[in-house]
C-alpha cells in the first residue's frame, strides 16, 4: 500500500515466517500496511486495527499486494486501486475485481497459476472484466503458469516459457522449477525501477514475432505497443479496450532485461542444390541485445555446415544485413551493411558497424 502520513503511534513492526520448500510450514496469513513514512516495518492489519491513525493516505494510488481487504469504507475510490496478484494470487485478485463488480482500477497478473485454471469458468479465474484494465506477463506456460491470455493484454514474455538465464536441467532442483515462474516478477520490478522500456509487439504469433513481421507499433487492435510497468494501461489508448490481445517481447538474462534493437537478416540462395529456389527470400529474425544500436560496433556472421558427412557443404548464400531499434516505425533509423553479404558454409567473416549516437 502506498500513503505518506507520519502514524500517530509507534506500532511494532511485524515479522515473517520462515518458511522451508522441503519441511513445509504451518501458514499464518498476516496482511501488512507499509507506507512512506516507514518503508521497512510492516503493521499488521486486523480486523479491530484503527486505520484512521495510520500512516494510510486515501489520496494516493493503492497497490495491493495481494489481501483483499475492503479498503473502500475508509473512501478510497475503486478505480484507484491496482492489485498485483504473483501466481494464484493473481486468480485471487480477479475474484476480488469480480466482487466489486469490475469497477476496480486495474489488476496485473504475474504469471497466472496455469494448474487447475485453464478450463476454470471466468468466475473462478481472473478474466479481462475484473477490472478496469486487467494484464497478465506470462512467463512459464509449459509449467506452472496459465497457457491463456485472460486479461485485456497479455505479455508473453519469450514466448511465455523457457526465459533466459534459467537452468533447462532438472538436476537444477527447485531453481529449475521455479525461475521461469518468477521471471514475471523480477519483470514488474525490473519495470518500475528501470528507466529502459520492457516494450512488446502485438502479433498473431511467436513464431511470427520471431520472423520479424510484427515489429512496429500499428497494429489495428491497439495503435500502439504496450509497456510493462505502470503507464496508464500500459500505454494503450484505444477505446473500447480489447480482449485478450496478445503481444510478444524479447528480453535478456538479467536485469534490466530489455533489448534496444532488431537485426533484420536477409539472405537469397544462390546454390542450385540446395532446396530453395534460387534467388528466394530466406527470411528475417529478431534477435534481443541488450545495448543501444550505436554501441554495436561489429557484426560475426557464419552459415551453418550441413551435417553431410560424405561430402563438404559447399552452400552460398547472399543477401544482406540491417538492423534498426525497436519499434521500427521509421525506415531511416534502419543501418545497412553497404554491400551484400556473401556467406559460405562454415567460413565465418565479420563486417564494422557504423552508427552514429544521437
Amino acid at each position: 500500500m502506498a500513503g505518506d502520513i507520519p502514524s500517530t503511534h509507534q506500532s511494532k513492526c511485524t515479522d515473517f515466517q520462515n518458511a522451508s520448500f522441503l519441511r513445509g510450514t504451518n501458514l499464518r496469513v498476516q496482511f501488512l500496511l507499509f507506507t512512506l513514512s516507514d518503508p521497512s516495518c510492516g503493521q499488521l492489519v486486523e480486523e479491530n486495527t484503527d486505520l484512521q491513525n495510520s500512516g494510510f493516505n486515501v489520496t494516493l494510488g493503492t497497490k495491493l499486494l495481494i489481501h483483499g481487504f475492503s479498503v473502500i469504507v475508509l473512501g478510497v475510490s475503486e478505480s484507484s486501486i491496482h492489485i498485483i496478484g504473483v501466481s494464484l494470487g493473481a486468480h485471487v485478485g480477479g475474484m476480488v475485481g469480480h466482487f466489486y463488480k469490475g469497477q476496480l482500477g486495474r489488476i496485473t497478473g504475474l504469471d497466472p497459476a496455469g494448474p487447475e485454471y485453464t478450463r476454470a469458468s471466468l468466475e473462478e479465474r481472473l478474466d479481462a472484466g475484473d477490472a478496469l484494465f486487467v494484464e497478465a506477463i506470462h512467463t512459464d506456460t509449459d509449467n506452472l503458469g496459465i497457457r491463456i491470455p485472460v486479461g485485456h493484454v497479455d505479455y508473453f514474455v519469450n514466448g511465455g516459457q523457457d526465459q533466459p538465464g534459467c537452468p533447462t536441467f532438472i538436476h537444477a532442483g527447485y531453481s529449475y522449477l521455479i525461475c521461469d515462474h518468477m521471471r514475471a516478477v523480477h519483470l514488474y520490478i525490473s519495470a518500475l525501477e528501470n528507466p529502459c522500456p520492457l516494450m512488446a509487439f502485438p502479433c498473431a504469433s511467436y513464431k511470427d514475432f520471431l520472423a520479424g513481421q510484427c515489429l512496429d507499433c500499428l497494429n489495428p487492435f491497439l495503435l500502439s505497443c504496450p509497456r510493462i510497468g505502470l503507464l496508464e494501461q500500459g500505454g494503450v489508448k484505444i477505446e473500447p479496450l480489447p480482449k485478450e490481445v496478445r503481444v510478444y517481447l524479447l528480453t535478456t538474462s538479467r536485469d534490466p532485461y530489455c533489448v534496444q534493437f532488431f537485426i533484420d537478416v536477409q539472405l537469397i540462395d544462390s546454390n542450385y542444390n540446395n532446396q530453395l529456389p534460387k534467388q528466394q527470400l530466406r527470411g528475417k529474425g529478431i534477435i534481443a541485445h541488450p545495448q543501444p544500436q550505436c554501441q554495436i560496433n561489429q557484426v560475426k556472421l557464419k552459415l551453418q555446415a550441413s551435417n553431410r558427412v560424405w561430402r563438404k557443404d559447399r552452400t552460398t548464400i547472399v543477401g544482406k544485413f540491417c538492423t534498426a531499434p525497436l519499434p521500427v516505425n521509421d525506415s531511416k533509423k534502419m543501418v545497412c551493411l553497404p554491400q551484400p553479404v556473401t556467406l559460405q558454409a562454415s567460413v565465418t567473416v565479420f563486417h564494422d558497424l557504423k552508427i552514429a549516437c544521437v
